[in-house]
């Protein structure tokens, strides 16, 4: 999802706020820790991300990522049949 995507609009604060715990949640198990990343100001009606203002864009991405990386993970392990 690209920074201008005008559907990041859609996101409230809450919902980042949402977003943020499940990236701590999901990106602990690879090692993956962003104690410090919150919700920052509003530019242009998109609410950044602090990571170094990064937009929210870069939080749905990263879930995208490590969501896939799970899908993954979980498609390796043998089948206990």
């Amino acid at each position: 999802m690209k920074p201008t995507d005008p559907r990041i609009r859609a996101y409230t604060d809450e919902h980042i706020r949402t977003l943020l715990a499940e990236l701590h949640e999901r990106g602990r198990r690879f090692g993956l820790i962003f104690p410090s990343a919150t919700t920052d100001k509003t530019l242009d009606g998109r609410i950044l991300v602090r990571f170094n203002t990064a937009p929210a864009s870069t939080l749905l991405n990263l879930l995208t990522l490590l969501l896939d990386a799970d899908r993954d993970r979980d498609r390796e392990r043998p089948c206990d049949s």
